[in-house]
Protein backbone atom coordinates (compact mmCIF):
# COMPACT_ATOMS: atom_id res chain seq x y z
CA UNK A 1 0.00 0.00 0.00
CA UNK A 2 1.25 3.33 -1.05
CA UNK A 3 1.89 6.52 1.16
CA UNK A 4 -1.15 8.11 -0.29
CA UNK A 5 -3.03 5.37 0.47
CA UNK A 6 -2.35 5.04 3.89
CA UNK A 7 -3.15 8.71 4.21
CA UNK A 8 -6.08 7.90 2.55
CA UNK A 9 -7.01 5.07 5.15
CA UNK A 10 -6.14 7.11 8.37
CA UNK A 11 -8.39 10.35 7.31
CA UNK A 12 -10.81 7.85 6.71
CA UNK A 13 -10.88 6.07 10.08
CA UNK A 14 -10.64 9.86 11.71
CA UNK A 15 -13.82 10.66 9.80
CA UNK A 16 -15.55 7.45 10.76
CA UNK A 17 -14.54 7.69 14.60
CA UNK A 18 -15.54 11.50 14.57
CA UNK A 19 -19.04 10.31 13.24
CA UNK A 20 -19.49 7.91 15.73
CA UNK A 21 -18.25 10.12 18.13
CA UNK A 22 -20.19 12.96 17.23
CA UNK A 23 -23.78 10.93 17.61
CA UNK A 24 -22.95 9.51 20.14
CA UNK A 25 -22.14 12.55 22.50
CA UNK A 26 -25.34 13.61 21.62
CA UNK A 27 -26.69 11.14 22.71
CA UNK A 28 -25.20 10.79 25.72
CA UNK A 29 -25.64 14.43 26.77
CA UNK A 30 -29.40 14.44 26.05
CA UNK A 31 -30.07 10.83 28.14
CA UNK A 32 -30.94 9.37 25.21
CA UNK A 33 -28.48 6.71 26.66
CA UNK A 34 -29.29 6.71 29.88
CA UNK A 35 -26.60 6.83 32.52
CA UNK A 36 -24.83 3.59 33.44
CA UNK A 37 -25.79 1.81 30.20
CA UNK A 38 -22.81 -0.75 29.07
CA UNK A 39 -21.44 0.48 25.56
CA UNK A 40 -20.37 -2.78 24.17
CA UNK A 41 -17.95 -2.29 21.05
CA UNK A 42 -19.06 -4.84 18.59
CA UNK A 43 -22.89 -3.45 19.52
CA UNK A 44 -21.58 0.03 18.54
CA UNK A 45 -19.76 -1.47 15.58
CA UNK A 46 -22.91 -2.77 13.68
CA UNK A 47 -24.85 -0.23 14.77
CA UNK A 48 -22.71 2.65 13.02
CA UNK A 49 -21.76 0.15 10.30
CA UNK A 50 -18.01 0.70 11.31
CA UNK A 51 -15.15 -1.30 12.20
CA UNK A 52 -13.16 -1.49 15.49
CA UNK A 53 -10.94 0.71 15.35
CA UNK A 54 -13.13 4.03 15.01
CA UNK A 55 -15.17 3.26 17.90
CA UNK A 56 -12.66 2.47 20.28
CA UNK A 57 -11.30 5.94 19.48
CA UNK A 58 -14.68 7.55 19.76
CA UNK A 59 -14.60 5.73 23.26
CA UNK A 60 -11.40 6.80 24.13
CA UNK A 61 -12.27 10.76 23.62
CA UNK A 62 -15.76 10.29 25.39
CA UNK A 63 -13.59 9.44 28.34
CA UNK A 64 -11.26 11.59 28.33
CA UNK A 65 -14.40 14.25 28.49
CA UNK A 66 -15.57 12.48 31.28
CA UNK A 67 -19.11 11.11 29.56
CA UNK A 68 -17.84 7.80 29.12
CA UNK A 69 -16.54 5.26 31.84
CA UNK A 70 -13.63 2.98 31.19
CA UNK A 71 -13.18 -0.41 33.20
CA UNK A 72 -10.15 -2.62 32.87
CA UNK A 73 -12.67 -5.71 33.76
CA UNK A 74 -16.06 -4.18 32.43
CA UNK A 75 -15.30 -2.23 28.94
CA UNK A 76 -17.22 1.35 28.38
CA UNK A 77 -20.66 2.58 30.24
CA UNK A 78 -22.02 6.17 29.66
CA UNK A 79 -20.86 7.90 33.07
CA UNK A 80 -22.90 7.97 35.95
CA UNK A 81 -24.91 10.14 37.39
CA UNK A 82 -26.10 11.47 40.79
CA UNK A 83 -26.17 14.29 43.32
CA UNK A 84 -22.55 14.17 44.44
CA UNK A 85 -21.57 14.53 41.15
CA UNK A 86 -23.66 17.10 40.64
CA UNK A 87 -22.56 19.07 43.16
CA UNK A 88 -19.14 18.93 42.41
CA UNK A 89 -19.53 19.83 38.61
CA UNK A 90 -21.61 22.86 39.43
CA UNK A 91 -18.86 24.15 42.09
CA UNK A 92 -16.53 23.88 39.44
CA UNK A 93 -18.50 25.56 36.70
CA UNK A 94 -18.46 28.41 38.97
CA UNK A 95 -15.00 28.60 39.71
CA UNK A 96 -14.07 28.76 36.00
CA UNK A 97 -16.65 30.64 34.55
CA UNK A 98 -16.27 33.20 36.87
CA UNK A 99 -12.54 33.49 36.20
CA UNK A 100 -13.27 33.25 32.51
CA UNK A 101 -15.93 35.66 32.69
CA UNK A 102 -13.97 38.16 34.39
CA UNK A 103 -10.94 37.88 32.02
CA UNK A 104 -13.29 38.54 29.21
CA UNK A 105 -14.70 41.90 30.49
CA UNK A 106 -11.17 42.83 31.54
CA UNK A 107 -9.64 41.62 27.53
CA UNK A 108 -12.70 41.62 25.30
CA UNK A 109 -12.58 44.52 22.69
CA UNK A 110 -16.13 46.19 21.24
CA UNK A 111 -15.96 43.30 18.41
CA UNK A 112 -16.45 40.70 21.64
CA UNK A 113 -18.84 43.09 23.69
CA UNK A 114 -21.08 42.63 20.18
CA UNK A 115 -20.73 39.24 19.56
CA UNK A 116 -22.35 38.46 23.28
CA UNK A 117 -25.15 41.02 22.48
CA UNK A 118 -25.83 39.96 18.98
CA UNK A 119 -25.75 36.01 20.90
CA UNK A 120 -28.26 37.07 23.33
CA UNK A 121 -30.32 38.53 20.80
CA UNK A 122 -30.54 35.42 18.96
CA UNK A 123 -31.21 33.27 21.68
CA UNK A 124 -33.95 35.33 23.07
CA UNK A 125 -35.19 35.49 19.85
CA UNK A 126 -35.38 31.76 19.28
CA UNK A 127 -38.46 29.38 20.48
CA UNK A 128 -37.38 27.45 23.37
CA UNK A 129 -40.03 24.64 23.16
CA UNK A 130 -40.94 22.51 20.72
CA UNK A 131 -44.63 23.79 19.33
CA UNK A 132 -47.82 22.13 21.98
CA UNK A 133 -44.48 20.06 23.99
CA UNK A 134 -43.36 22.76 26.74
CA UNK A 135 -40.57 19.42 27.93
CA UNK A 136 -38.90 19.14 24.93
CA UNK A 137 -36.57 22.15 23.64
CA UNK A 138 -35.72 23.12 20.38
CA UNK A 139 -32.61 22.47 18.82
CA UNK A 140 -32.27 25.76 17.61
CA UNK A 141 -32.53 27.09 21.44
CA UNK A 142 -30.13 24.02 22.21
CA UNK A 143 -27.09 25.41 20.02
CA UNK A 144 -28.44 29.45 21.08
CA UNK A 145 -28.24 28.67 24.56
CA UNK A 146 -24.57 26.93 24.37
CA UNK A 147 -23.54 29.89 21.74
CA UNK A 148 -24.28 32.61 24.30
CA UNK A 149 -22.74 30.77 26.94
CA UNK A 150 -19.66 30.78 24.78
CA UNK A 151 -19.44 34.32 24.19
CA UNK A 152 -19.53 35.07 27.28
CA UNK A 153 -16.02 33.60 28.05
CA UNK A 154 -14.65 34.12 24.48
CA UNK A 155 -12.18 36.95 25.32
CA UNK A 156 -10.77 35.37 28.31
CA UNK A 157 -7.14 34.84 26.40
CA UNK A 158 -6.88 31.64 27.55
CA UNK A 159 -8.45 29.27 25.02
CA UNK A 160 -7.84 26.10 27.62
CA UNK A 161 -9.82 27.76 30.07
CA UNK A 162 -13.04 27.98 27.21
CA UNK A 163 -12.26 24.25 26.50
CA UNK A 164 -12.86 23.41 29.85
CA UNK A 165 -15.45 25.73 29.88
CA UNK A 166 -17.37 24.11 27.41
CA UNK A 167 -16.71 20.50 28.53
CA UNK A 168 -18.47 21.32 31.82
CA UNK A 169 -20.72 22.86 30.17
CA UNK A 170 -21.73 19.52 28.27
CA UNK A 171 -21.18 17.36 31.25
CA UNK A 172 -24.08 19.76 32.95
CA UNK A 173 -26.75 19.51 29.90
CA UNK A 174 -26.84 15.74 30.82
CA UNK A 175 -28.20 16.69 34.37
CA UNK A 176 -30.08 19.80 32.54
CA UNK A 177 -31.80 16.88 30.39
CA UNK A 178 -32.78 14.95 33.23
CA UNK A 179 -34.93 18.17 34.74
CA UNK A 180 -36.34 18.34 31.34
CA UNK A 181 -37.53 14.73 30.97
CA UNK A 182 -38.93 14.86 34.44
CA UNK A 183 -41.09 18.12 33.83
CA UNK A 184 -38.65 20.78 35.13
CA UNK A 185 -39.22 24.17 34.24
CA UNK A 186 -36.84 26.45 35.01
CA UNK A 187 -36.75 29.82 33.27
CA UNK A 188 -33.34 31.46 33.18
CA UNK A 189 -33.92 34.22 30.59
CA UNK A 190 -33.59 37.23 33.29
CA UNK A 191 -30.41 35.52 34.33
CA UNK A 192 -29.44 35.68 30.64
CA UNK A 193 -30.16 39.77 30.02
CA UNK A 194 -28.86 40.19 33.24
CA UNK A 195 -25.54 38.52 32.45
CA UNK A 196 -25.60 40.63 28.75
CA UNK A 197 -26.32 43.64 30.71
CA UNK A 198 -23.19 43.23 32.87
CA UNK A 199 -20.95 42.22 29.80
CA UNK A 200 -22.09 45.97 28.58
CA UNK A 201 -21.22 47.61 31.09
CA UNK A 202 -17.79 46.05 31.46
CA UNK A 203 -19.44 45.13 35.58
CA UNK A 204 -17.16 42.06 36.40
CA UNK A 205 -18.48 41.59 39.82
CA UNK A 206 -21.92 41.13 38.88
CA UNK A 207 -21.47 39.17 35.75
CA UNK A 208 -19.40 37.11 38.10
CA UNK A 209 -22.38 37.03 40.87
CA UNK A 210 -25.04 36.29 38.27
CA UNK A 211 -23.23 33.75 36.07
CA UNK A 212 -22.89 31.75 39.81
CA UNK A 213 -26.23 32.15 40.90
CA UNK A 214 -27.45 30.97 37.01
CA UNK A 215 -25.72 27.83 37.49
CA UNK A 216 -26.62 27.02 40.86
CA UNK A 217 -30.04 27.68 40.90
CA UNK A 218 -30.38 25.28 37.80
CA UNK A 219 -28.58 22.37 40.17
CA UNK A 220 -30.82 23.06 42.50
CA UNK A 221 -33.73 22.37 40.69
CA UNK A 222 -32.08 19.04 39.04
CA UNK A 223 -31.12 17.86 42.65
CA UNK A 224 -34.45 17.78 43.75
CA UNK A 225 -34.83 15.45 40.65
CA UNK A 226 -31.95 13.10 41.48
CA UNK A 227 -33.45 12.88 45.34
CA UNK A 228 -36.63 11.80 44.28
CA UNK A 229 -35.21 9.14 41.94
CA UNK A 230 -32.95 7.66 44.77
CA UNK A 231 -29.73 8.88 42.55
Amino acid sequence: MSTVDLEENADRKETLASIVYDRLRQEIISVAVPPGEKLHIRSLCERFDVGLSPVREALSRLSTEGLVAQSDHRGFAVAAMNETDLVDLTRARCWLNETAIRKSIENGDAAWEESVVLSFHRLSRTPRFAPGVETERTGAWEIAHRNFHTSLISASGSDRLTRYCEQLFDSAERYRHVGRKAGVKGNRDKEHRELMEAVVARDAETAARVIKRHFERTADLVREVLKRQGT
